[in-house]
């Protein structure tokens, strides 16, 4: 079922009890996911229906199994690859400087606590244009630090970003952040809102060994190496004090994008694991090691799509991040964080590694 609340099922699970369905404030792929939580979670968001069954000796006994949730590689046993062949991978996102060509689409200064611009510029490849939205601060002094976001995997499913300061994610992972200072700039990366289509989608969910799933993500990541090019013709962003935020599927690609983007200071990384499937050229495995600025990962004890033990642990562990430099927030939650929580980690990290907002 979706929206509303989740359902509890009878099933045991390896952290709890199974949750099915998606809730109103869930990401919309999660009515197609299995969650777990403990039996003894109260959260607003998972209720219960009553079922009665009037054949119950015709229903097969293993629908009441426990649930298999969190099975997957020993990612510490994986060898990554070695530093020459890394290096070739790394290559596959470099490009040609080219002159942007940037124009400002549009500009909103509705909201009391930003200014919204639509911008676009030339893509590395091909001959498309890059759709990005700069959210300025109203509330401190030029130049500005900056966040680049980069979204879960819901938009890949959304044809429009025309009112993204109203889309749901940008409403629970970014105000806060804008609102402490700091500019935002929420690109549209290739395949997503209306650089998209059903054939990304499909590509992402069921057919990421594909060639087609590894040329796609090095479009995606290229557009995130152009946006800071981006950044770094604007007079009152400070391209010296830029942070990566990702969430879910852009927390999954914290495991890349700072090891072959060097102009980020720091990285935060909510509901991120490390995940298998991938060709080698755009594995997680060959990339997270390489990972040295600071990173915040926050996450979920029970998340059924990056399973503590064996997902967002290992990732964290495998960083390359020094580990005075990097923490783990974990949290009795599934694909989801605390709300307070996320405020309070987000502008603590932000202030201790890019400085105070003057």
């Amino acid at each position: 079922m979706a929206g509303n609340v989740r359902e509890w099922c009878w099933n045991e699970s390896p952290k709890g009890r199974t949750i099915r369905g998606g809730a109103w404030n869930d990401a919309t792929y999660m009515f197609g996911e299995l969650s777990q939580a403990s039996p003894f979670d109260r959260s607003p968001r998972n209720g219960f229906r009553c079922a009665l069954y009037p054949h119950a000796d015709r229903i097969s006994k293993s629908l009441f199994d426990v649930t298999a949730v969190g099975e997957g590689p020993d990612f510490y046993r994986v060898k990554p690859v070695s530093d020459p062949v890394f290096h070739v991978y790394r290559e596959q996102f470099s490009y040609d400087k080219a002159d942007l060509k940037a124009r400002t689409e549009g500009r909103n200064d509705s909201s009391k606590d930003w200014i919204k611009e639509k911008v676009t510029f030339d893509a590395a490849y091909e001959n498309e244009r890059v759709i990005a939205y700069l959210f300025l601060p109203r509330k401190s002094s030029i130049p500005y630090q900056a966040v680049v976001y980069f979204p879960g995997a819901e938009s890949l499913d959304i044809r429009s970003s025309a009112d993204l300061d109203e889309y749901r994610e940008f409403e629970s992972n970014l105000p806060f952040i804008i609102k402490s200072g700091r500019a935002v700039l929420f690109p549209v990366y290739k395949g997503t809102f209306e650089r998209g289509n059903e054939d990304y989608g499909r590509i992402f969910w069921s057919d990421s060994y594909s060639r087609q799933y590894t040329e796609l993500q090095t479009k995606i990541f290229k557009d995130f190496k152009r946006s800071i090019d981006y950044l770094e013709t604007r007079q009152d962003i400070d391209s010296k004090r830029l942070a990566y935020v990702g969430f879910s599927w852009g927390g999954m690609n914290g495991a890349i994008i700072p090891a072959v983007e060097d102009r980020l200071k720091v990285s935060i990384l909510y509901l991120a694991g490390l995940t298998t499937g991938e060709r080698p050229e755009i594995a997680q495995i060959n990339y997270v090691t390489r990972v040295r600025i600071p990173t915040l990962m926050l996450n979920g004890k029970y998340d059924s799509f990056f399973p503590y033990e064996t997902s967002a642990k290992p990732m964290f562990d495998l960083l390359g991040t020094p580990k005075e430099q990097k923490v783990q927030k974990l949290y009795d939650t599934d694909h989801y964080i605390p709300r307070n929580e996320q405020i309070k980690e987000t502008l603590a990290w932000l202030d201790r590694y890019l400085g105070p907002v003057k």
